[in-house]
């Protein structure tokens, strides 16, 4: 598993088995780092398990620390992955709690069940603490549990109405929770208003402590805005789908959000052209229920609303943000395509360098052959694009010429295959060829090429020493094979090795079963 395109950037990680089944998700302030430790030094016996049974990662970039710590607590929640603690009995981080009633109560829940509403939840105790004690005292809510016919001591402080000895009547105290239901939804321009006045008039009878006080409340109410993007436990269902566009290739993303929290990340990339994006939203809603609200960037069709509602069988609100809190999850999404797709780039960059390239190698294809004893001869070819694997472009080749073990006639033969077929057809050609072998398969690999005049780089990675051979050199280049460009020649060769010999273990189990 290789870590270098990983974005130095906050977010969760998540190790998948074989069957790409989650078995232990974590938080990173810094994603590269923390899963380049993996790779590391020495770990606890659990690690060293759950290392054992990882054959891939996912990862999820947040726009904080906080978003990270949130969104770990949901998707371990939701997969329940092998080697996390057990979390069953474990509660989620708290909310503040204004309960229903006559005259609503103000507090601190720890998960959602009794009527009212809640905000939240809060990562740091300390942070909400501050926040429900400034809401609590700026609306004079109550926070006493019954409610008793006798003041107390918040009564004479001025801190709370009290409704209990009748000071304000169940109007004056629904209209003041009213407002402060309004700041922890993030409405607070209304009593950032009315404390600025405030704070003016202290200021002006030189009150400058007083006003210190309220200024620290507007403060804090701001901070009420800035609510998570990832947890925000609304009551609808909603689908954030975002795309990029390049060359022709259409990479896209889309987040399903489930009562506010996070449920999956599924991506796609296809050819481009005009209509596409609205093709993608009709065909993926027709075998996957519509969510109650799709935020797009775009609408592609007008009719699109009617079409998801008649699916759903209920109305389907399609929103194109222009600015707030939803604008803020299409960018999100958008920031991890260019994460997840182009986050290679530099890696890119780094090889065009390191074999002086005029052009950057931006695609990439990548040969090996694998066979058993001379049986089961077979050819692989990956393609990485932008840094990144782009499976729909692998392609498996069958030896049909070549008896016995004879790898540099099979080199031959599969890339005379590919690029005679791709110039029958008119197709884009890559960037870079790269060979799995020595000077003897980069020999082969040339003759095909030049037959075929086709003015393509071609190099060979040697797996003994990871040399790299380019034609017209006796020598290796001095690249060193820890050298980042050389780590990233060893990925897609290594790739290109692991797909080849799934299909040579796909045909032998076939012949096996042929057999029997």
């Amino acid at each position: 598993m290789n870590t270098d395109s990983l974005p130095e950037e906050p977010g969760c990680y998540i190790y998948r088995d074989s069957v790409g089944t989650p078995v232990y998700i974590g938080k990173a302030k810094n994603l590269k780092k923390r899963v380049s430790s993996y790779f590391t030094g020495s770990h606890d016996p659990k690690t060293n398990a759950m290392l054992g049974v990882a054959e891939d990662f996912d990862y999820i970039v947040t726009r904080s620390e906080t978003e990270a710590l949130i969104l770990e607590n949901n998707l371990i929640k939701r997969y329940q992955p092998k080697y996390n603690i057990d979390l069953r009995d474990s509660k989620n981080y708290a909310y503040i709690h204004i309960t229903g009633g006559k005259f609503p109560r103000i507090g601190i829940a720890r998960r959602k069940g009794d009527s009212g509403e809640y905000f939240g939840p809060f990562v740091s105790a300390k942070e909400r603490d501050y926040v429900l004690s400034v809401v609590r005292k700026t609306f004079r809510l109550r926070s006493c549990r019954k409610l008793r016919k006798r003041a107390c001591l918040r009564y004479h402080m001025g801190t709370c109405s009290a409704p209990c000895i009748g000071q304000i009547s169940a109007e004056d105290y629904s209209d003041l929770v009213r407002k402060a239901v309004s700041v922890l939804k993030g409405n607070n321009s209304e009593i950032i208003s009315s404390l600025k006045e405030e704070m003016a008039g202290l200021s002006a009878a030189r009150e400058f402590e007083k006003a210190m006080v309220v200024r620290d409340q507007i403060t804090a109410v701001r901070h009420l805005s800035e609510r998570q993007h990832i947890d925000q436990r609304k009551d609808t269902d909603e689908d954030i789908i975002n795309y990029t566009v390049r060359d022709g290739i259409m990479y896209l993303m889309l987040f399903s959000v489930y009562k506010g929290t996070l449920g999956e990340k599924k991506e796609f990339v296809f050819d481009c052209d005009e209509g596409s994006f609205g093709e993608f939203i009709i065909q993926y809603y027709a075998e996957n229920e519509p969510p109650r609200e799709l935020i797009l960037p775009e609408i592609p069709d007008e009719a699109l609303e009617d079409y998801l509602s008649s699916i759903k069988g209920m109305k389907v609100r399609v929103t194109v943000p222009q600015k707030g809190e939803k604008k803020a999850l299409l960018d999100l999404v958008k920031k991890n395509i260019e994460s997840v797709f182009f986050g290679g780039e530099a890696k890119v960059e780094r090889l065009r360098k390191a074999l002086h390239l005029t052009e950057s190698p931006d695609v990439i294809e990548c040969f090996d052959i694998s066979h058993l004893s001379g049986t089961a001869m077979v050819g692989s070819m990956v393609q990485f694009r932008y840094g990144k694997p782009d499976k729909r472009n692998y392609r498996r080749f069958r030896i049909k010429a070549v008896e016995g073990i004879d790898d540099f006639a099979s080199i031959a033969e599969v890339v005379g295959r590919r690029y005679s077929r791709l110039i029958k057809e008119e197709a884009e050609l890559p960037d870079l060829i790269v060979i799995d072998g020595g000077k003897g398969q980069l020999s082969s690999a040339l003759g095909e090429l030049e037959k075929l005049d086709v003015g393509i780089p071609v190099i060979s990675l040697a797996k003994r020493e990871e040399e790299v051979f380019v034609p017209g050199m006796s020598s290796p280049l001095p690249l060193k094979k820890n050298d980042k460009a050389s780590l990233f020649l060893q990925e897609i060769r290594d790739e290109a090795h692991r797909f080849a010999i799934s299909y040579n273990r796909l045909l032998r189990s076939k012949e096996a079963f042929d057999e029997d």
